[in-house]
């Protein structure tokens, strides 16, 4: 097992990530202050691990659990008020502890709900997607989407811990372990060029669910994102950074309905419109942006728009970005692999042509 640590100060917290450790009771004693035990899942995976979770917890907490429905479209208020249901009809007090099972969704849910309920109660994230476990599970962003922006209702609030289980990922389809890998890229692209070289010569093994490669991928994303959230917590600055392809990407989601493209898919797409808008700006140079696309293609990841979107849909999609100042839409853009920067410093031209370039 692999301990990284999130310094945050007092709000400072490990990440767990080992095979088989779903299941360890010392992992979660030493982060649940009460009795009180709240685990929210949902539909897909409560048959594959809630069980194993509550035996392994049930001798010392009183264990309890709420499973919501599965999928994007689902990360509602209405939803999430399920869980603040459950906390209420059981009379949990705030020594409860809330620990969410899942995916992204639930993390995000579970998080948010924790730093409501009664003004906030501690949570534990357990991440059973590869994308949940390098990315959405670190670094403390709880939100949930609104049909008109995706995570435009949230809060900043940190778990006690992050139990990252690399077993859970044998359950994964395809499909979802691509989403993952696309923001294992992101990484690199930020601001790890050697990562990102590492990637291009693991990324087989990474498909093939290759033990050593989960492990070492999982940890290096990881710690590159808890050195970023460690500066900025709130994202009043470099944290911002973390977002390459998320204004493109978020628009994608939101304009094909929540739950059709998986989030590392539009992710993929909208980091590939940024390099495109880079090299327009004279950042990058072709060949980068072709090594982009074929480490992206590699993963079995999209690399166009979808052809029902149209720019302007884009455009309005895009000024509901929590990045957007007075009006600007700032973007996170490329000088390099492994060299992001935040930026408003391009014509609404050039934008445009690359807009146009990713619309069939």
């Amino acid at each position: 097992m692999k301990t990284l640590q999130v310094a945050l100060g007092k709000r400072s917290y490990p990440i767990y990530i080992g095979q088989g450790i779903l299941e360890n009771s010392e992992l979660y004693a030493a982060h649940i202050r009460g009795k009180e035990v709240l685990i929210v899942t949902n539909e897909t995976i409560a048959p594959l691990y809630l069980q194993a979770l509550e035996n392994a917890l049930s001798d010392q907490y009183r264990v309890e659990s709420v499973i919501l429905p599965d999928g994007e479209q689902y990360k509602t208020l209405s939803v999430m008020n399920r869980i603040f249901d459950r906390l209420l009809e059981l009379k949990f007090s705030r020594q409860v502890t809330l620990i969410a099972l899942g995916g992204g969704v639930i993390g995000d849910m579970t998080g948010f709900a924790a730093a409501c309920y009664q003004r906030g109660v501690p949570f534990i994230q357990v991440p059973t997607t590869l994308l949940s476990q390098v990315d959405s599970s670190v670094g403390g962003k709880t939100a949930v989407n609104h049909e008109l922006g995706k995570n435009m209702i949230g809060a900043f609030y940190q778990p006690q811990c992050v139990i990252a289980d690399t077993a859970t990922l044998a359950t994964l389809e395809a499909r979802q372990l691509s989403s993952g890998i696309a923001e294992v890229i992101k990484y690199g692209l930020i601001n790890d060029a050697e990562f990102f070289d590492w990637l291009e010569q693991h990324l087989p093994a990474l498909k093939a669910l290759d033990p050593e490669a989960l492990a070492s991928a999982i940890a290096r994303s990881c710690q590159d994102k808890a050195a970023i959230v460690a500066d900025d917590e709130h994202e009043r600055g470099v944290r911002a950074l973390l977002n390459l392809g998320h204004t493109f990407g978020h628009a994608i989601e939101t304009g094909t309905g929540y739950g059709n493209w998986l989030h590392g898919e539009a992710i993929a797409v909208g980091m590939l419109m940024a390099a495109d808008l880079s090299q327009r700006l004279g950042w990058l140079p072709t060949e980068t942006v072709e090594r982009i696309r074929a480490i992206l293609q590699a993963a079995d990841l999209p690399v166009e728009a979808p052809s029902e979107m149209t720019e302007q849909q884009f455009m309005d999609l895009m000024a509901v970005d929590k990045k957007v100042q007075e009006g600007v839409i700032r973007l996170i853009l490329l000088r390099g692999i492994g060299q992001a920067v935040i930026s408003d410093d391009y014509e609404a031209a050039q934008l445009s042509a690359t807009l146009q370039a990713f619309i069939r």
